[in-house]
């Protein structure tokens, strides 16, 4: 077999190793990292991993591009709205890293489809887990401990305005944030996640006190209709939601640069 040539910087990346160091370069571009819900913090988790040389990146969102995610989704922009979002960041992040292998899943994760992404030859070096129904979010949280995946979750980005209080913490440590004591509960009761002591799962959450949604002049006398484009996926509408919690880009954006930074400083210093 011939030999491999040795790993050499390419100057696209020539910052982020003045950083990492050519080695820890290296471990990233070897890397496999699996961004899981491509929302306000996904779209920007994903793309803080690209520009940050990570040579292999799996994008698993089953939904597609809403006029309402342009405030907070990267992939978000005019002639994209009813596109599949998936599909969609993998192009635009082909194009930071052109020689990255960036492969979109369109699937919506549960039970059904775990195996299918997390075992085998798809089996992912890191996760970060940016989803928003909690069933699977904690379903995934179990299934990565079972399979010793390493995985950084984000909890609650919506209902803040303020990303100065955006902090990271083991899952067992975060603050205020009311998505993250649900998922522990349900982690404890279902899935024997012990009571004491830390889980080594590090969490991006916002110690920020959630902020009510503003009532809009289309909210009353049911005038309100979800705009969304359903597609053939019947996990979401807008008009079946309890709250439609407001959202902020510039809080969205942190929890997802940080989830990659979690990631990052992780691969770098194995």
């Amino acid at each position: 077999m011939p030999e491999s040539k040795p790993f050499k910087v390419h100057r696209r990346f020539d910052r982020i190793a003045r950083l990492t160091g050519v080695n820890g370069l290296e471990s990233l571009h070897d890397a496999h990292v699996m961004v899981i819900g491509l929302g306000g913090v996904g779209s920007y988790a994903a793309e803080g991993l690209a520009r940050s040389g990570v040579g292999r990146l799996s994008l698993v969102d089953f939904d597609m591009v809403c006029v309402t995610n342009s405030n907070r989704q990267i992939q978000a922009i005019k002639g994209k709205v009813g596109k599949l979002k998936a599909n969609v960041l993998a192009e635009r992040l082909q194009t930071i890293n052109p020689k990255a292998t960036i492969k979109a899943i369109p699937l919506f994760y549960d039970k059904r489809t775990s195996d299918l992404l997390l075992k085998g030859k798809n089996k992912p070096d890191f996760v970060v887990d940016a989803i928003d129904n909690v069933t699977a979010k904690c379903h995934l949280i179990n299934a990565c401990r079972e399979l010793d995946i390493p995985l950084v979750v984000s909890t609650g980005a919506s209902g803040r305005w303020d990303p100065t209080q955006i902090e990271t913490a083991d899952l067992t440590k975060t603050k205020v944030d009311p998505l993250a004591a649900t998922v522990r509960k349900i982690l404890r009761k279902q899935y024997d996640f012990p009571r004491n002591g830390k889980w080594h799962i590090p969490a991006v959450y916002s110690a920020e006190p959630l902020q009510a949604p503003v009532v809009l002049p289309y909210d009353r006398n049911g005038d309100f209709q979800c705009v969304c484009p359903s597609g053939e996926n019947t996990y979401h509408n807008c008009e079946e939601r309890n709250v439609i919690w407001g959202t902020a880009g510039f809080v969205t954006s942190v929890f997802g640069m940080t989830c990659a930074s979690v990631v990052v400083r992780e691969l770098v210093n194995r």
